[in-house]
């Protein structure tokens, strides 16, 4: 199963060290025990359409192997201080997950 969480970040935080840590935040996230492969980046820079959104400032994307490790990690003690962390930097979150 796939795990997509885009976020958009407020503009009081967009700074290089905020961000940067939050850079290291989301790698973090990737490599959290239960993950089978993930990573994270910003909007692509293609073309403009109607069906694509592009307004997030950055996506994590995280495959598991099972619905079950899936939701090991959303009670995962690293996942909780990612989120304790960064949570106030965040203007929208939104999370798509995909069996």
């Amino acid at each position: 199963m796939q795990h997509h969480v885009y976020f958009w970040i407020k503009e009081e935080h967009k700074n290089a060290e905020t961000l940067a840590a939050f850079e290291k935040g989301l790698e973090t996230m990737t490599n959290v025990v239960h993950t089978a492969s993930g990573g994270w980046g910003k909007p692509a820079k293609t073309l403009v359409r109607p069906v694509s959104d592009n307004t997030f400032d950055y996506a994590l994307y995280i495959t598991f192997d099972s619905l079950e490790k899936h939701d090991a990690y959303q009670v995962d003690p690293d996942h909780d201080v990612f989120v304790d962390s960064f949570k106030e930097i965040w203007g929208n979150v939104r999370v798509s997950d995909v069996e």
